[in-house]
């Protein structure tokens, strides 16, 4: 008996490795895991994330072990972070290289538990090509109560951003939380994790960072200006159209885009109170 189940086994080992080989052999040699992992290109990335998850340990964005990068490396893997390490301690070796499926083809650290949320959006949006998920604390306030601040008022909140939007809450690390950015990673590069945080994707990692930032510097502005009691003043229709006229030409989404609002003739001054 046990000489039959070692048989079995060693069959079912060969016929993985058959495989494994099979699939080996259909890639170029610059394509396999530890060639893209040790590449230099991969090495660029290592720095980029270390530094982007260094500022947002620095700026508070994350807390404990919380939050997590990533970058598209080709057509084939994703360079991410691992699972219960700071982002202020990240070293090289820690970064994990994984595949568009989620399983770690090179790296020693196991990987972050929510990179099945930054696989949906790589799927969703080949513009995407690095991801940023975090806790900031100001837009974490918005997620708590399910709002995003308001539309409007900032004119860098306007260009780089647009509207944000809310995802409805699921279980973090979860394939149903993964799938609730789906609705929305088409027209917005800013999106709220109700009860839970913000992911924010865009070219290239310091520059998904940057719209970090720019959610945070205006979930923080506008809750300081509401607390001095004036009338908060809106940018005129008509220069809201120049500044989608403006992310048209630089390539940034906008959801407005397909529902273009009327300009208003006279540019008067408008105000919300709410």
């Amino acid at each position: 008996m046990q000489q039959a189940e070692l048989s079995i086994a060693g069959q079912e080992m060969d016929g993985t490795q058959t495989a494994f080989k099979a699939s080996c052999a259909s890639m170029r040699a610059e394509d396999l895991p530890l060639a893209v992992a040790n590449s230099v290109e991969a090495q660029a990335l290592r720095a980029e994330i270390i530094r982007v998850g260094r500022k947002l340990w620095e700026r508070q964005y994350v807390e404990g072990n919380g939050g997590n990068i990533s970058v598209r490396l080709g057509s084939r893997y994703v360079l991410c972070t691992p699972t219960l390490l700071s982002k202020g301690d990240l070293e090289p070796d820690d970064i994990c290289l994984s595949d568009l499926d989620g399983k770690i083809v090179a790296g020693c650290r196991s990987c972050t538990s929510e990179l099945l949320l930054h696989l949906e959006i790589y799927k969703a949006n080949p513009r995407a090509r690095a991801v940023v998920h975090c806790h900031p604390p100001y837009s974490t306030a918005f997620a708590v109560t399910g709002t995003v601040p308001p539309n409007g008022l900032i004119s860098e909140y306007e260009i780089f951003i647009g509207p944000a939007a809310v995802a409805p809450y699921e279980t973090p690390g979860t394939q149903a939380f993964a799938e609730t950015v789906l609705p929305y990673v088409q027209n917005h590069n800013t999106i709220l994790l109700a009860n839970h945080g913000i992911v924010c994707w865009s070219d290239t990692a310091t520059h998904a960072e940057w719209l970090v930032e720019v959610l945070e510097s205006a979930c923080k502005t506008y809750l300081i200006a509401k607390q001095l009691g004036q009338p908060l003043r809106l940018i005129p229709d008509s220069k809201i159209q120049e500044i989608l006229a403006l992310k048209q030409r630089m390539g940034l989404p906008d959801a407005r885009f397909a529902h273009t609002p009327q300009v208003s003739s006279p540019e008067v001054e408008e105000s919300v109170t709410k």
